[in-house]
């Protein structure tokens, strides 16, 4: 049986948990499905999201893998736009305004929507979470990689992507903690894109 490429699952992980646990709009939806329905809803919420995820990591996983064995040329020419991805996508971060104890108005039609859908739907409908899952992907695989290492990461995406918003409903949600996270909301940004930079200048020298 094949070993497991575990330089690339570390890669893949560390930066699924860095994508999760930075403050924005899917952790807003939790915390509000579980002040509105309470903690079981907030579940609900975090699971959907994570299964939304999921998906996108798969499809990411399998469908980038089948590229980089079949037309290693073409991956080679998107592990390029990968890294110009992360290089913009951390210069969003690093700039972004993050509010999150701004009081918004809430849609009555809204609250009354299962916490599931809601959940599942600001992930597989956020276009930023495609963008960076390939920007990602396509620095860690390698050819050859064997099916469990693409499952691993695949399901790792989803595990802590779901674990992160389940602690959020389950433990955060009415703490210090939640307050905590809006206060410092630019600094884990920041953090998270000047990992971005150097992962990104990493893979730059790796192909000189």
């Amino acid at each position: 049986m094949e070993g497991l490429a575990w330089e690339a699952i570390l890669a893949a992980g560390t930066f699924f948990f860095l994508g999760a646990i930075s403050p924005g709009p899917s952790v807003m939806v939790v915390i509000r499905n579980t002040i509105i329905g309470g903690r079981s809803q907030g579940v609900a919420c975090a699971i959907g999201h994570g299964i939304g995820f999921g998906i996108y990591a798969g499809s990411a996983v399998f469908g980038l893998i089948v590229l980089l064995e079949n037309a290693p040329d073409a991956f080679l020419i998107l592990q390029l736009i990968g890294v110009g991805l992360l290089v913009w996508y951390g210069y969003l971060m690093w700039n972004d305004d993050v509010d999150l104890g701004e009081s918004k108005e809430i849609d009555k039609t809204q609250v009354r929507r299962q916490g599931f859908i809601e959940g599942f739907s600001i992930a597989f409908f956020n276009p930023k979470i495609a963008l960076f899952l390939v920007a990602i992907l396509a620095q860690v695989l390698e050819p050859g990689m064997g099916m469990g290492t693409k499952l691993v990461i695949g399901l790792l995406g989803m595990s802590i992507d779901m674990g992160w918003y389940l602690i959020v409903a389950l433990v955060l949600t009415g703490t210090g903690a939640v307050d905590w996270l809006r206060l410092r909301g630019r600094l884990i940004y920041r953090i998270t894109a000047i990992a971005l930079w150097i992962f990104a200048a990493s893979v730059l020298y790796s192909m000189i």
